[in-house]
C-alpha cells in the first residue's frame, strides 16, 4: 500500500503578500528552539521551504554539510534559488515534494524541520511519521507552527475578531489545522519512534510603528487575496463587503500608536529512536 498523498488545500495561496511575510523568516526568528544542535558537515532537510529564507540560513550553519529545500509548490522554488544564487550558498538543492511521501532514503539526514506546515497538511501524524523516517536514528524531527485561536492584539477591534473566526473556518474547511501549535506535541507522540520530544514555545510580537504598519497593510492584502478571499465566498463564510470590513480593521489596527499583535508557536524537537 503506498503512502499517503497530501488532501489539504494551502489557504494562503502564494501571492506577493504572503510571499512577503514568507521572506521575512529567517532561521534566527523562527527556528532558535533547535540551532544550537546544528553543526558542520550535517544532512539537512527543511520542509515546506517556501522562499528559501530559513533554508539559505541553515546552509550557512552546516558548511561542509548538505541543505535541501522541499517545496509541494514549484513555482516558489524560484524565488528560493535566486535567494541561494544570491547569498552564495553552495551547499544547498531545492525540490518539489509532499511531506507525506518524501522522495528520500530512510536515515538520509540527520535534521528534517518544518516551520509553519503542519497546520496546513492534511495528515500531520503521518507527515511527522514521514520527517521520521527519513532521519538516521539519534537525529532530530524539529517543527514550529502558531496557534491562531491564541493570537492576541490590541487595542480591542471586532474587525480583527471576525477575522480569527473566519481565518480558523476556512482552514479547518481546507482540512487544515490553524490551532496547530498546541497539538504538536500530541501529534509527535501518536506518531510514535521518538525516544524523546522536547517541548517549547515562543512568539512572534509586533509593537513598532513600523511592524504595526509592516504587519496590518500585508493581513489587510491576504484577506483580499483571490486565493483566500474566493474560498470564503466559496464557502458561504462572507462576502467581499464583509471582507474589505476585515481589511480596513487590519489597516486601522495597523496605525494605532498603541496597537500590537502577538503571535504564539508550539515547537517541538524529536529525537529519533535508535
Amino acid at each position: 500500500m503506498g503512502r499517503a498523498q497530501e488532501t489539504a488545500v494551502y489557504t494562503h495561496g502564494h501571492g506577493e503578500a504572503v510571499l512577503r511575510s514568507h521572506r521575512w523568516r529567517t532561521a534566527a526568528n523562527s527556528a532558535a528552539y533547535w540551532l544550537g544542535s546544528l553543526a558542520p558537515g550535517m544532512r539537512v532537510l527543511d520542509v515546506g521551504c517556501g522562499p528559501g529564507t530559513i533554508t539559505a540560513d541553515l546552509a550557512e550553519l552546516v558548511p561542509g554539510g548538505r541543505v535541501v529545500g522541499l517545496e509541494r509548490a514549484a513555482g516558489v522554488l524560484e524565488a528560493a534559488r535566486a535567494e541561494a544564487a544570491r547569498r552564495g550558498v553552495a551547499n544547498l538543492e531545492f525540490a518539489v515534494g509532499d511531506v507525506h511521501a518524501l522522495p528520500y532514503r530512510d536515515g538520509e539526514f540527520d535534521v528534517v524541520h518544518a516551520h509553519q506546515v503542519l497546520q496546513h497538511v492534511g495528515d500531520p501524524v503521518a507527515a511527522l511519521r514521514e520527517m521520521r523516517r527519513v532521519t538516521r536514528p539519534g537525529g532530530l524531527v524539529a517543527a514550529r507552527d502558531s496557534d491562531y485561536g491564541a493570537m492576541s492584539w490590541a487595542p480591542a477591534s471586532p474587525g480583527l475578531e471576525r477575522w480569527q473566526e473566519l481565518y480558523r473556518r476556512t482552514a479547518r474547511a481546507n482540512g487544515g489545522e490553524p490551532d496547530a501549535g498546541r497539538f504538536l506535541a500530541g501529534w509527535a507522540a501518536e506518531a510514535g519512534g521518538f525516544e524523546e520530544v522536547a517541548e517549547s514555545s515562543s512568539a512572534w510580537v509586533y509593537t513598532s510603528a513600523e511592524e504595526r504598519a509592516w504587519w496590518g497593510t500585508m493581513w489587510a492584502e491576504r484577506t483580499s487575496a483571490p486565493v483566500y478571499a474566493d474560498r470564503v465566498r466559496e464557502l458561504g463564510l462572507a462576502g467581499p463587503e464583509a471582507l474589505a470590513e476585515i481589511g480596513a480593521a487590519w489597516r486601522e489596527w495597523g496605525g494605532a500608536p498603541e496597537g500590537r499583535f502577538t503571535v504564539p508557536h508550539g515547537e517541538i524537537l524529536c529525537r529519533v529512536a535508535g
